[in-house]
């Protein structure tokens, strides 16, 4: 059943309830896997993402001597196939999760202090759980976590989020009105972007768009998801405080 767009106005609610520029809940947890040097488990609405992350450790062997001073981060996803309603099992060279890797990859290598890492490897490994929508957000913020708990130095946070546009105004684009963090059923049938920053200055880290868009509509799609960019930095920074303040609690007890 195609989605009914024609709802989506300011002053009424989405599917699931939120108004356009409410997010979904957003459930965080850092050091949930021992055996990693740091993870985290990671909810946005019904997206489930599991991130552990090992290193830096020294740079496997190869053919070539590896002159490069800086760190290498390697990321590594695997989508379950109970994760979404297809079932579909997706292998690790589908096109989808080669370019959400490079992605997250290269977002990483340029907020993380790679240089004090010289020929090592920081390796990131992300499990989907659930999917619903506003996946790659979810790793990109699920991947944060893991690495503060790995205690691996970064410029700041990336906080990510997707925003959208209605489809009902195809013929009004200065009308259309953005929307905040879709779910499943939203992505299927609304034009999206996927944004991420790093900073409180909005310095934009990430900004992927897999679908078209009136150009009209960009620009407020952008503000809109900055603005959820901010609102989920004040969350990470929440999750981690309380669980730094649950460290402190246990080694002064």
């Amino acid at each position: 059943m195609p989605l009914d767009s024609s709802i989506y106005t300011l002053s009424a609610l989405r599917l699931d309830g939120r108004r356009w520029n409410e997010l979904r809940r957003i459930n965080g947890q850092i050091s949930t896997q021992q055996a990693a040097d740091g993870s985290s488990y990671f909810e946005m609405g019904n997206t489930k993402i599991v991130c552990t992350v090992n290193g830096p450790q020294e740079q496997k062997r190869g053919g070539g001597r590896d002159q490069s001073n800086e760190a290498k981060v390697e990321v590594e996803i695997g989508i379950a196939g109970f994760s979404g309603v297809d079932r579909k099992r997706r292998m690790r060279n589908d096109k989808r999760i080669q370019e959400m890797q490079y992605t997250i990859s290269s977002a990483f290598q340029n907020t993380l202090f790679t240089h004090l890492y010289p020929h090592s490897t920081i390796a990131i490994n992300l499990h989907v759980l659930s999917q619903d929508g506003s996946l790659l957000a979810a790793c990109l913020n699920a991947c944060t976590l893991a690495l503060i708990d790995a205690g691996i130095p970064m410029s700041d946070y990336i906080a990510a989020c997707t925003t959208g546009s209605m489809a009902s105004y195809a013929d009004k684009e200065d009308e259309a009105d953005p929307l905040l963090d879709l779910n499943g059923l939203e992505e299927q049938e609304l034009p999206f972007l996927t944004v991420g920053t790093s900073g409180g200055e909005d310095k934009v880290s990430v900004l992927i768009m897999e679908t078209r868009v009136q150009m009209a509509r960009l620009e407020a799609m952008i503000s809109v998801g900055l603005d959820g960019c901010k609102q989920i930095r004040s969350i990470l920074d929440g999750i981690v405080r309380a669980h730094g303040k649950k460290v402190l609690e246990s080694k002064v007890s």
